[in-house]
């Protein structure tokens, strides 16, 4: 080629160039607005934290609970296994994760920084993998004496967990005596176990609940009904039974506000979904197409004691559009009246 004929083409080349380039910059910003779920669960959006401390979605520092309170959270850490494999097959595409010591250490530290940032005197877990992962957490949270895992005890399962800065006082499970019927009148059980935890919060009664339902993967939305069935019946009972306790259902139930499930948890006003005073916008706790689904949840049971401090429902992730602590839920919190002796 000439050189008056390159040098005639380079006008045109840079033209070009710059095209790609701001095709590429269109790109990246479409791929961080439209988020799909993956066949694994919901991915969030690029996050900007830096593991520190963790800030409310609209930028704020989480203020710590009045006295005479007790703050209550849920969080999903997402799939935190261990170094063992349990499944005989693991990494890779399989569904049991093997992650490096220096790995799981590093999730461990990331997962406790997200704990403490909620400032929460009770944190209800899901998808703790084994007792070396809670207690991997606990070491990481001297504040934090209490920690209950609610453990299926088949290879790989990831399961519900309670963490409290305040003395158990009992512990109960409910998958194994509760069997369910879903609407059609098969039977089934809990995904996960209904943990029941009773603590000593500064010398009154408190009762949480930490659940997690079925996941919409190769959904079975008829267990999710009878899982949600069964708890209002569970914890309704807990509450006629402890009228002087405060009790606090929380975790991923998988669902949002109006579905079947909900609604059955909601039969007869017996349990409240305290988010339920925040504007729907303010709620969402996993992105899915777009937008944050409120699936992540705390409910109080009417007929006991305590009460939900009107508006102090939060959504916690690392940024407005993100998840907590590298998981791709956010957290819930919300602050509770202790029961006057």
């Amino acid at each position: 080629m000439s050189i008056h004929r390159a040098a005639a083409l380079a006008p045109a080349r840079l033209l070009l160039a710059w095209l790609l380039l701001l095709a590429g910059v269109a790109g990246c910003i479409q791929g961080q607005s439209f988020v799909e779920e993956s066949p694994g669960g919901s991915v969030p959006p690029p996050s900007s934290s830096d593991g520190g401390p963790t800030p409310n979605p609209d930028g704020q520092e989480q203020e710590a609970p009045a006295a005479g309170t007790v703050r209550i959270a849920a969080f999903n850490v997402h799939r935190f296994f261990d170094t063992v494999c349990q499944s005989g097959t693991c990494g890779g595409t399989a569904y049991e994760e093997l992650p490096s010591p220096e790995a799981f250490a590093s999730k461990a530290d990331r997962l406790a920084r997200a704990i403490t940032s909620l400032k929460a005197g009770v944190v209800l877990l899901a998808e703790v993998e084994t007792q070396p992962c809670l207690d991997a957490i606990q070491t990481r949270l001297p504040g934090f004496s209490s920690a209950v895992l609610g453990e299926l005890g088949t290879p790989a399962s990831v399961d519900v967990a309670v963490l409290a800065r305040f003395p158990v006082r009992e512990v109960r499970s409910h998958r194994a005596s509760h069997p369910l019927t879903r609407p059609d009148g098969t039977t089934t059980r809990f995904s996960r176990e209904l943990l029941e935890v009773r603590l000593d919060v500064e010398g009154t009664e408190t009762i949480v609940f930490a659940s997690h339902f079925r996941s919409k993967v190769d959904d079975d939305p008829g267990r999710r009904y009878a899982e949600a069935e069964a708890a209002r019946e569970i914890i309704t009972a807990v509450a006629a039974e402890r009228p002087g306790a405060l009790v606090v259902l929380g975790g991923d139930l998988n669902d949002v506000p109006g579905s079947a499930p909900l609604e059955a948890l909601e039969q007869d006003g017996a349990l409240h979904r305290v988010s339920s005073d925040r504007p729907p916008e303010e709620t969402g706790t996993v992105w899915y197409r777009g937008v944050r689904e409120p699936i992540d949840h705390l409910y109080q049971a009417r007929d006991a004691a305590g009460r939900y401090v009107p508006g102090s429902f939060r959504v916690v992730g690392d940024t407005a559009v993100s998840g907590l602590g590298g998981s791709d839920h956010a957290a819930v919190r919300a602050d509770f009246e202790l029961p006057r002796p």
